[in-house]
C-alpha cells in the first residue's frame, strides 16, 4: 500500500510578498539563479529551484516560507499500519547537547511506530562509491549523488554532465529501502532532517514508493510544541535497529569520504570534494569545462548537511561539528561490529540504484547587440561603466543584462542606474518645487498687492479733495504776495509739497485703479522703437535696441503697455550714473513675446529683490521717487496676464551684471476685453 501525499504541483519555497523588502540578498545568494524580480518583488520559480534553501537562511525579514509538511505527516500518523521516522545523521547539531534518547523519545511520542537512523543508510551508500571506484571501467567518472540540491542542479543547468551523477539513492533512499525490507511495503516512512531539497528528492519518480513525506528539524520542532512534547515528559528510547558506524558523519564536510575511507588525492585529483555554494557551482562548471577531471566529485551545496536551512540551532558551523563528532564517537565506541556486519550481509542484496535525467532549463545567452541594448538602458554606454559593484545580486554588470533578457531581473536593480535615476527625479522635484515657491510667492505678492490697492484707493480718494483745497488757496496766496517777501518763499515750499503729495495720490489711483485694458493686435518691436521716444536719454547712456524675430505681434493695451516700458527705462538709467548701456531685447517664445530691459548698473541687492514690487518700497533718496512705478507696472502685467522677474546681481566681487527686468505677455488675450482692473486679475478672476 502506498499512501504517499502528491505534492509534485507545490513549490518548495515561496515569497510572503508582505514581508518582502527587495535587497536583493536572495538574489546573489542564489547559486542557481531561480528568483526572479517582478513587479519590484522577490519570487521563486519553483520549476529552476533546486531547494537549497539558501535564500531562507539570509532573508532577514523572514519573506521566505517552506512548503509545510505537517499536515502531511499528521495524516500519516493518524492514518492505519505503522510509521517510521528516518532521522538524518545530522540531528546532533540540531538538538546539541540533549541526550539523543531523549530525542528518541520525543519522536515517538509523536506517534512513530519506528525510529530509525539514516546514518546506518549511509554506511551502506558509503561502501557503494568505494566499490564504484575500485570497478569503475573506461576511466568512468563520478559526481556524488548523496545532495539532492546539486543532483538537481546538474539535471537542471549542467545536462551534460547527468552521464556522470553516480546511479545510487541518496541515505535517505537506502534507509527507507532498508526499512521496507524489515518491516514490509506498506510502512509508512517519514525523514526528518536539515535539508528543504528532501522534499522535491522525494517526489522523484524513481523514488514515489519509498519516502512517503519529509519534515525539516524545524517542522519536528513545531510539531513537538504544538503536542507540548519536550525533554521533560519523557523517559528514554533508543533507535532501532540497524545501528549505524562512520554513517553518522556524512552531515559533515568530506564525511562521506571519511565514512567510505576515501582519501582527497591532492596529487592525482582523482577524489576531489567541494562544499558550499560558490565551490560546488565552480567545481561543477569546472567539471563540465573540463578543466576538473576527478574520478569522483563529492560536493554539497552546504557546508556541509549540519549547515542546512531546515535546522533551527544557531550555533556555529563548528559547534555543530563538534555535536556530530561527539556523537560518532560515542556511537562507534558502543558499536557492535558483529551485528552491524551481520545487517550489512542481510543488506548487500538489496537494490539502492537510482537513474537521473536531464531537465535542461538553460536559457542561451543573448546576442551582443541585445546584451549592449540592455546595458544602455541601465545607463552603461561604455566599459568602465560596467561596476560589477554586485549590489542588484548579479556578479557582474552582465550576469545582470543577461538576467533582464531572461526576465528574472528589472533594470531598477542596478543601484548606480537607480542612483541616477533618482538625482533627476529629485532635480525634477527641485525645480518643480522651485516653480510652486514662486507661483506662492507670486500669489502672495498679488494678494498684498490686492489689500493694498483696496486701502490706497481709499486713501487717495480721502486725501484728494483737502489737497486740492490746500493746492488752489496756496496758489491764491502766492499770486497776492511780494516775490521777494519771506511769506512767498513759504508759500512756494508749500506748493511744491502739494504738488509732491498730489503726485503721490495720483500714483496711489494708478496702481488702485480699475481700467480697462483695450486689447489689440499690437506690434511689439514698434511698441518699443516708439516708447523710447518717451524718455530722455542721457548723453552717457549707450542704447541698444535688439529685435530678435520681425513682425512680433501680440494683443495688448499699447497705452498702458508704453507706461510700463517708459517706467523699466528710467529705472534702468537711473541706475546707471556714471554711464552705461541699456539694452531692450524682444523675442518669441511659443505662446509668448519677452522684452527685456538690461543695464549694467549698480543692481538690486538680494533682499530687496522681494520688495520691490510693493507700494512705496525705493531706494532712492527721500523726494527722489515714490515707490509706486515697479508696483504700477506689475499690476498692468498681470491685467495683461503676464509675468515680470528680475535677474540682479549688485554684489560687484560677483562680477555685477546689473539687472535685467524680463516681461513675458501672452501672444493672445483672454478672449475679451478686460475691464475688471487689476485686483480682479490678482484675485484669480
Amino acid at each position: 500500500m502506498n499512501t504517499k501525499t502528491d505534492t509534485n504541483h507545490k513549490s518548495l519555497v515561496m515569497t510572503v510578498k508582505e514581508r518582502c523588502r527587495v535587497c536583493f540578498t536572495c538574489v546573489r545568494e542564489c547559486p542557481a539563479k531561480a528568483i526572479r524580480i517582478s513587479g519590484g518583488q522577490a519570487e521563486v520559480m519553483g520549476e529552476r529551484c533546486i531547494g537549497c534553501g539558501n535564500c531562507v537562511r539570509v532573508c532577514s525579514q523572514n519573506a521566505k516560507v517552506v512548503y509545510n509538511s505537517i499536515a502531511e505527516v499528521e495524516t500519516l500518523l493518524n492514518s492505519e499500519g505503522q510509521t517510521a521516522a528516518c532521522l538524518a545523521p545530522s540531528f546532533p547539531a540540531e538538538f546539541g547537547e540533549t541526550d539523543y534518547k531523549k530525542v528518541v523519545a520525543m519522536v515517538r511520542a509523536l506517534g512513530f511506530a519506528v525510529v530509525s537512523e539514516v546514518a546506518y543508510g549511509a554506511d551502506l551508500i558509503a561502501q557503494k562509491y568505494k566499490e564504484l571506484l575500485e570497478q569503475k571501467k573506461n576511466h568512468q567518472r563520478f559526481i556524488a549523488t548523496t545532495c539532492p540540491a546539486i543532483v538537481a542542479y546538474v539535471e537542471k543547468y549542467h545536462p551534460a554532465l547527468v552521464d556522470r551523477l553516480a546511479p545510487l539513492g541518496s541515505p535517505m533512499i537506502a534507509t527507507a529501502r532498508i526499512l521496507h525490507k524489515i518491516h514490509g511495503p506498506d510502512l509508512k516512512i517519514v525523514f526528518i532532517g536539515p535539508c528543504i531539497a528532501k522534499k522535491a528528492e522525494a517526489r522523484r519518480e524513481d523514488v514515489k514508493d519509498d519516502v512517503n513525506a519529509v519534515l525539516t528539524f524545524s517542522e519536528l520542532r513545531q510539531m513537538l510544541e504544538n503536542k507540548n512534547i519536550t525533554e521533560s515528559s519523557v523517559t528514554t528510547s533508543e533507535f532501532d535497529p540497524p545501528h549505524p558506524s562512520r554513517g553518522t558523519l556524512f552531515p559533515i564536510g568530506r564525511g562521506m569520504l571519511e565514512a567510505a575511507g576515501l582519501k582527497e588525492d591532492l596529487i592525482h585529483n582523482n577524489v576531489v570534494a567541494a562544499d558550499g555554494t560558490r565551490e560546488f557551482v565552480q567545481a561543477l562548471k569546472e567539471t563540465d569545462g573540463g578543466a576538473l577531471d576527478a574520478a569522483l566529485l563529492e560536493v554539497l551545496c552546504c557546508s556541509g548537511c549540519i549547515m542546512g536551512s531546515g535546522i533551527t540551532s544557531e550555533t556555529s558551523l563548528f559547534t555543530r561539528r563538534n555535536c556530530v563528532g561527539k556523537y560518532a564517537g560515542e556511537r562507534l565506541k558502543n558499536l557492535d561490529e558483529n551485528e552491524w556486519l551481520g545487517h550489512n550481509k542481510d543488506f548487500e542484496k538489496l537494490d539502492f540504484s537510482v537513474s537521473f535525467a536531464s531537465d535542461d532549463l538553460r536559457i542561451p545567452i543573448p546576442s551582443r547587440d541585445q546584451l549592449k541594448t540592455i546595458l544602455e538602458k541601465i545607463g552603461k554606454f561604455q566599459a568602465e561603466e560596467e561596476l560589477n559593484c554586485g549590489a542588484c545580486g548579479y556578479e557582474t554588470c552582465l550576469e545582470h543584462a543577461v538576467a533582464i533578457h531572461k526576465g528574472f531581473a528589472e533594470n531598477e536593480m542596478c543601484l548606480p542606474y537607480t542612483i541616477e535615476k533618482l538625482k533627476e527625479t529629485a532635480g525634477e522635484l527641485s525645480d518643480s518645487y522651485e516653480q510652486l515657491v514662486n507661483a506662492k510667492n507670486a500669489l502672495a505678492q498679488s494678494e498684498k498687492l490686492a489689500g493694498m490697492g483696496q486701502l490706497a484707493a481709499g486713501i487717495a480718494h480721502e486725501v484728494n479733495n483737502p489737497l486740492g483745497v490746500v493746492l488752489l488757496y496756496a496758489h491764491l496766496l502766492m499770486e497776492q504776495t511780494d516775490p521777494e517777501s519771506e511769506a512767498h518763499e513759504d508759500l512756494k515750499m508749500i506748493v511744491e509739497q502739494a504738488d509732491r503729495a498730489k503726485k503721490i495720490v495720483g500714483g496711489l489711483l494708478n496702481f488702485a485703479r480699475k481700467n480697462k485694458t483695450v486689447l489689440v493686435e499690437t506690434n511689439i518691436n514698434h511698441l518699443v522703437n516708439n516708447s523710447i521716444k518717451a524718455i530722455i536719454v542721457p548723453e552717457n547712456i549707450a542704447l541698444k535696441v535688439i529685435h530678435l524675430q520681425e513682425n512680433l505681434i501680440a494683443q495688448l493695451d499699447p497705452d498702458q503697455m508704453t507706461q510700463v516700458l517708459t517706467n523699466l527705462y528710467n529705472n534702468a538709467i537711473e541706475a546707471m550714473p556714471e554711464g552705461g548701456i541699456l539694452t531692450l531685447v524682444t523675442a518669441d517664445e511659443q505662446d509668448n513675446i519677452i522684452i527685456k530691459v538690461k543695464d549694467i548698473g549698480t543692481g538690486i541687492e538680494a533682499e530687496d529683490i522681494k520688495k520691490i514690487f510693493e507700494p512705496f518700497f525705493t531706494t532712492k533718496q527721500i523726494g527722489k521717487g515714490t515707490g509706486l512705478g515697479l508696483a504700477v507696472t506689475y499690476g498692468i502685467i498681470k491685467m495683461h496676464r503676464g509675468q515680470i522677474s528680475v535677474d540682479s546681481n549688485a554684489d560687484p566681487n560677483k562680477g555685477a551684471t546689473g539687472t535685467t527686468f524680463i516681461v513675458r505677455l501672452p501672444k493672445q488675450g483672454p478672449g475679451r476685453n478686460s475691464n475688471d482692473g487689476m485686483l480682479g486679475r490678482i484675485n484669480g478672476e
